[in-house]
């Protein structure tokens, strides 16, 4: 496989995915440029090599219709400010050639967002699922798809995918246009590589004991990792919401707090599953509960199989993070994905700081730590604890679909 270090750029066009996917206020300014910042050493290496960028991402979801609100148009100065180079705007992605054709050795062109085109998601617009006409439109869009991917790819020598965030779908600028490229003229960018190179160390090279922290609110959305984790972790932590799911399936009584009724059978399944592969299961014994979904609500600490009518889990309580901690020390890999309470409430950060806090405890003395999913990576930016864990992912769906054990396109079209 091709590598973006082995590659010289000079004289070539390189066609860059990013994910320039970026938060916007009502001003059209950008609120948090991290992913333009993790975008920059593989768009430098062209540069730096003697190469032309052609920069293609997507913005915000406009279901294949031209918006001005998801225009890329508005981040062109700070990602030339970023980049230290003038770029150059194409204002529609598919009508770009020219302007594609006419760069020069350090030149750098933003083509429009991607997904004003329905061809990008490669999804019929306008005509319902249950329509009998559906399925003839959806293989009329999929050749529509592939040629929206071969003007793409026309406009230079080379591709670079460095779009971990959207590895997951099978788009046309993550998986389709690499068809247009041999195997010596695609890549993967430097972020990308380091994606793919930190699932590895999290599934293919554990070091022992693994423990993984799975949070968030239902049982039902992380089944998939849980289930592909239970044959490689020695410690698996389940907290946030899904605790009352499972206090709930072991008969305990939860008050308001939230449950999936349709998903207890489950709940004691994964129990019954996590004794019979020698794994130690960690659950929530205690919460702590507040009368109302807010922050300055009234507060006790309760058994999580105990919660009064009327209150509900809001986070998880003291014993119960000893609980954690303890799980997490020593541990030599680390997954951590979804908070272990309601972080955005200042007052029932407690739980997933004490998660946050053993893990950089652990790290400091030499574990591998991944932060993945939206949430989680929200809590340890919150808490100011980023430089002290090992990898932190810009993926959500991409990383969880890996952790799964699932191909992703985007990565699969490069590596084959």
């Amino acid at each position: 496989m091709m590598t973006i270090d082995k590659f010289n750029f000079a004289g070539k066009k390189a066609i860059v995915r990013v994910d320039f996917n970026v938060p916007l206020n009502e001003e059209g300014k950008i609120t948090d440029d991290t992913r333009i910042r993790g975008a920059l050493p593989t768009l430098k290496k062209v540069l730096a090599d003697g190469g032309a960028l052609i920069i293609m991402s997507h913005m915000g979801k406009p279901k294949g219709k031209v918006n001005a609100k998801y225009s890329l148009s508005q981040i062109v100065d700070a990602v030339a400010e970023k980049l230290g180079a003038p770029v150059q705007f194409a204002p529609d992605c598919a009508k770009a050639a020219e302007a594609a054709a006419a760069l020069k050795a350090g030149e750098v062109l933003l083509l429009e967002n991607l997904r004003f085109y329905p061809e990008e998601e490669g999804k019929p617009v306008g005509i319902d699922k249950e329509d009998p006409a559906y399925e003839e439109a959806k293989k009329a869009m999929k050749t529509s798809q592939k040629e929206f991917s071969k003007t793409l790819a026309s406009y230079a020598d080379c591709y670079i995918n460095d779009a971990f965030g959207t590895a997951h779908r099978k788009h046309a600028s993550t998986a389709v246009i690499a068809d247009y490229f041999d195997a010596d003229h695609k890549m993967l960018g430097y972020l990308m590589e380091k994606e793919v190179q930190a699932v590895d160390n999290i599934l293919k090279d554990i070091k022992r004991p693994f423990t993984a922290i799975m949070g968030g609110s239902k049982v039902s959305t992380k089944i998939g990792i849980i289930e592909n984790l239970m044959d490689k972790v020695d410690n698996l932590i389940l907290c946030g919401g899904m605790t009352y799911t499972f206090a709930k399936a072991q008969g305990g009584e939860i008050g308001n707090s939230i449950v999936e009724m349709d998903k207890l059978d489950l709940a004691l399944n994964i129990i019954e599953q996590a004794k019979a592969k020698g794994v130690n299961l960690v659950l929530g014994t205690d919460c702590v509960a507040g009368d109302d979904f807010k922050n300055d609500c009234n507060t006790q600490v309760c058994p999580a199989n105990a919660i009064p009518a009327g209150w509900e889990g809001l986070d998880a309580g003291p014993e119960t993070q000893k609980a954690f901690a303890a799980a997490i020390e020593g541990a030599k890999t680390i997954l951590w994905n979804g908070p272990a309470g309601v972080f955005e409430f200042d007052n029932f950060t407690a739980g997933s700081r004490a998660i946050a806090e053993a893990i950089a405890k652990a790290t400091a003395e030499g574990a591998f730590s991944l932060i993945g999913g939206g949430d989680s990576v929200a809590c340890i930016n919150k808490f100011g604890m980023a430089d002290q864990v090992s990898y932190i992912s810009t993926g959500g769906g991409a990383l969880l679909e890996a952790i799964e054990g699932k191909v992703l396109p985007g990565v699969a079209a490069i590596k084959g």
